[in-house]
């Protein structure tokens, strides 16, 4: 499971790898952010998948680490990354989890225990799944089903991609 493990040099973004999509594998653009804790330490990355044409956002994948307080969410409320798709979108009617259904799901060689959460807003899809590094992977995706097929295009994205400079 080398996706999962840590890198030991520090680089100027997060001290994890972040597994996501290739941006070169999604038509459309890809705007990431740093949640900064106040000592400087990365406290979790997302990366925001627009499509072409200025039809706005279409998929938020978050990466948070263990003790990450965008983790800490009360039962009932959104993960983190579905609030920040709904701001992305200008949606600001409220959202609220109303059940949860684990499912296991194989990549490559991996066995994930997917949670599916079902939410008020139905056009929201959203996934999560643990990392054997204790990051927890939040997909949320706007009109669009997430279907098995999108773990098979996670992979740990170069750290080059969040390095200043």
């Amino acid at each position: 499971m080398s996706f999962l493990r840590r890198r030991s040099a520090t680089p100027a973004g997060p001290d994890f790898d972040v597994l996501a999509m290739d941006p070169g594998d999604w038509p459309g653009n890809l705007g990431a952010g740093l949640l900064p804790a106040p000592d400087g330490t990365c406290q979790g990355v997302f990366l925001r998948y627009d499509l072409f044409g200025g039809r706005g956002p279409a998929m938020i994948i978050g990466n948070l680490p263990e003790g990450s307080p965008a983790r800490e969410v009360p039962d009932g409320e959104v993960p983190f990354e579905v609030a920040q798709l709904l701001i992305a979108l200008e949606n600001d009617e409220e959202v609220t989890v109303t059940d949860t259904e684990e499912m296991p799901v194989m990549q490559g060689d991996n066995l994930l225990i997917v949670r599916r959460l079902k939410l008020s807003e139905s056009r929201i899809s959203c996934v999560q799944f643990d990392r054997s590094d204790n990051v927890l992977v939040t997909i949320a995706a706007w009109d669009r089903p997430i279907t098995d097929d999108l773990y098979a295009l996670l992979k740990p994205l170069p750290a080059e991609l969040f390095q200043q400079g």
